[in-house]
């Protein structure tokens, strides 16, 4: 057993970083930084620091989750969607927690260098942003827990991030920007309530009121539904009032995999079966992001 995790070693710590849940990391960054593009020439350095301190919140705030799961006995073997570093592959609970914390103490790091270049208000929202990712599984009240998850990771990794990633490379805030900045939001979202709807069953079970548990799971299907629809009538919006340009309609392309996503998780009741699905919204964001930037960055050309 031992020589069969050693010989997989990478793979378990890949598992830990729960990469299909970085797209809430580096689509808001490259959006943010895309939309600066419109203003003028981007400081590729602070894009880099920008792009890693929001990677390393997000990856230590996946093991918090981790940790804390374990901690209060939330996590077995046999559940579906965890990194499974800790029941599975034996890894001490206070390694992962050491981890988490290095990674913040990194991003302050990396935080200081954007801060040096741009402005120390960011310091108090940086924190804020690490405290959220602590608090979403830690603390004696978890945001985990409650109906608030999904808004709040929405705004804090989607908006927030978007919206500083913009600001330290023009010093300012815009109306664009912030209203840009609103269907990455709700995609960001989506990637918590996917899992929530996932989780449903094994969540009421330990206790918890996530909004999937508050209004059920096919209310809760259907909400992720309209939240890409959402999502699409936004940005079209947007161009049909000239605020951004028609080749910001690319993110029309990420259509197939809502569409995937949500029929992945019609009919389905067993997590594992879900798994697909939520991969697909996490995805969705990925591509949506990635299309929007490079119709952003192509309308300062055309």
């Amino acid at each position: 057993m031992y020589k069969q995790r050693n010989k997989a070693n990478w793979q378990v710590w890949w598992r830990l970083l729960r990469p299909h849940t970085l797209t809430a990391a580096f689509v808001p960054v490259t959006v943010g930084t895309a939309l600066a593009l419109q203003v003028g020439q981007v400081n590729f350095p602070l894009f880099l620091a920008m792009l890693l301190a929001s990677l390393l919140i997000q990856a230590a705030t996946n093991m918090f989750n981790e940790y804390y799961d374990y901690v209060k006995g939330l996590d077995t073997p046999e559940s579906v969607g965890i990194g499974g570093t800790i029941v599975r592959d034996g890894v001490q609970a206070s390694t992962v927690l050491y981890i988490a914390l290095a990674f913040y103490a990194l991003a302050i790091v990396a935080g200081f260098y954007i801060c040096t270049a741009s402005s120390w208000w960011l310091a108090a929202v940086g924190l804020a942003c690490m405290a959220a990712g602590y608090l979403y599984t830690g603390g004696p009240y978890p945001i985990a827990y409650t109906p608030l998850g999904e808004p709040l990771s929405g705004i804090l990794m989607g908006m927030t991030i978007i919206l500083i990633s913009f600001f330290i490379q023009t010093n300012i805030v815009t109306l664009q920007s912030v209203l840009v900045s609103v269907p990455i939001t709700v995609l960001i979202g989506n990637i918590l309530l996917s899992n929530n709807i996932r989780d449903l069953d094994g969540d009421r079970d330990k206790g918890r009121h996530t909004l999937p548990i508050l209004i059920g799971r096919d209310r809760a299907i259907t909400l992720l539904a309209f939240m890409f629809i959402f999502c699409y009538l936004w940005i079209t919006g947007l161009v049909l009032l000239h605020i951004i340009t028609p080749w910001s309609l690319l993110a029309l392309g990420s259509i197939p995999k809502a569409r995937r996503a949500v029929n992945g998780f019609r009919g389905k009741s067993l997590a594992v079966e879900m798994m697909p699905a939520m991969q697909a919204t996490a995805q969705t964001n990925t591509v949506y992001g990635f299309l929007l930037a490079a119709g952003l960055a192509i309308s300062c050309w055309f």
